[in-house]
């Protein structure tokens, strides 16, 4: 079963309007409410207090704020990770400015080291641990692995989104199709998390996930710069230094008739606005076209041809 995604505003009770200082606020209630060494043993407890701390992990963040609010919460979680959600996020500093470094057994633990969940080593019914309640520790059931695989996708799928069929291999399970929604504007190397895909738990626990790293494929005309496609036109020496207008084709087939100015330069770029990829899932706004001109030079010259030529180097030219 996949993994509930709650939306992180009516977690911790807020409106989307919240300010900085009435997040920081709700989330300090909610801490003190469910944090585990005042639930020992409360699995419901433990599994709220996970869903309030990534909440304000994000919430707190203006860039993951940002990005939240743009692509909502089912377009945030397929773009970002539980380790990119995590990621410069001290959970040990914080509760501690919220008075539990003292009073409270075990904040200490909550760490994200490296950049992963800070949760990987106080529980174990989901993370990695065993809980410890005031009568000793009892044995929860461990989660299973997380599984990685690639995702291939062309220049076709970021620009239109697409729906990918995936053949991977469950461990216990043999070989398993698996449709997955790639979304428009999607980065090459970002990963996709399929909650509850991974490999099941050896002990009875929830599965984990599956982590799909994009790899964009190369085009045979176009290359991506961002949110930018980039294609070559080769123009003829004639036409660089008199000018012309030329026809472009972009990557969805439209055709467009562009001036080309008298003397441009190898290498410059003419820019047809909008017409690159969506700048996120939505696809609401998109990137530019940039025509990249190369003046071709022919490998054969006829008699009149050579002779013209050499009547331009005569000249200057």
């Amino acid at each position: 079963m996949n993994k509930k995604i709650n939306d992180y505003y009516e977690t911790l009770g807020l409106s989307k309007d919240a300010s900085a200082e009435e997040i920081k606020k709700a989330y300090r209630k909610l801490a003190l409410k469910y944090h585990p060494d005042k639930n020992h043993g409360n699995k419901s407890a433990e599994e709220k207090f996970k869903e309030i701390s990534e909440a304000y992990a994000v919430l707190s963040d203006p860039e993951k704020r940002r990005q939240y609010d743009t692509f909502g919460s089912a377009g945030f979680h397929q773009r970002f990770s539980q380790e990119d959600i995590f990621r410069n996020f001290d959970l040990d500093s914080i509760l501690r400015q919220f008075g539990f470094g003292g009073g409270f057994r075990g904040a200490s633990s909550f760490r994200t080291g490296g950049g992963g969940s800070p949760f990987e080593n106080i529980f174990q019914g989901s993370m990695g641990r065993s809980g410890c309640g005031s009568g000793g520790c009892s044995p929860q059931a461990v989660a299973g692995a997380d599984l990685n695989y690639t995702l291939n996708i062309s220049l076709d799928d970021v620009l239109q989104g697409a729906e990918k069929t995936v053949t991977v291999r469950q461990p216990g399970s043999g070989q398993q199709s698996i449709s997955v929604k790639v979304p428009k504007g999607i980065e090459h190397g970002k990963r996709l998390r399929l909650s509850g895909r991974g490999a099941p738990s050896p002990q009875g626990g929830p599965p984990g996930d599956m982590y799909l790293k994009i790899n964009l494929t190369p085009h045979p005309r176009f290359q991506r710069e961002e949110d930018d496609l980039v294609v070559e036109h080769k123009i003829s020496f004639s036409q660089a230094c008199l000018g012309a207008n030329i026809e472009v084709e972009s990557l969805e087939g439209k055709k467009f008739n562009v001036k080309v100015p008298a003397g441009v330069q190898a290498d410059a770029r003419l820019r047809i606005k909008g017409h690159g990829l969506p700048a996120g899932p939505m696809g609401d706004e998109r990137g530019d076209l940039l025509v990249k001109l190369a003046v071709a030079v022919p490998k054969e010259l006829s008699p009149e041809q050579e002779t013209l030529i050499q009547s331009l180097a005569e000249n200057g030219l």
